[in-house]
């Protein structure tokens, strides 16, 4: 029952993700940059993965950066700039 009950929610949530995804391409006031609905694809993926088990969860792991010797960074700044 519990699966259903998370399965009920996540297709409300997307139900009204969709209609707010529709309205934000509709009435974006950007016209030169407008929105499409690949600039939601994080967003679907967050909602899909709702109450599921951590093990199950889709996971992005950063891709480390190659070895200098092959190819990468000498260095990397990790260090922000100073605020004006």
């Amino acid at each position: 029952m519990e699966e259903e009950v998370r399965r009920k929610f996540v297709a409300e949530v997307w139900h009204r993700f969709e209609a707010l995804q529709n309205w934000a391409i509709a009435n974006w006031p950007d016209s030169e940059h407008p929105l499409s609905t690949s600039d939601f694809v994080e967003g679907r993926k967050e909602i899909l993965g709702l109450g599921l088990p951590p093990a199950q969860k889709l996971k992005q792991d950063p891709q480390a950066a190659p070895e200098p010797e092959d190819g990468g960074p000498q260095y990397l700044d990790v260090t922000p700039a100073p605020w004006p």
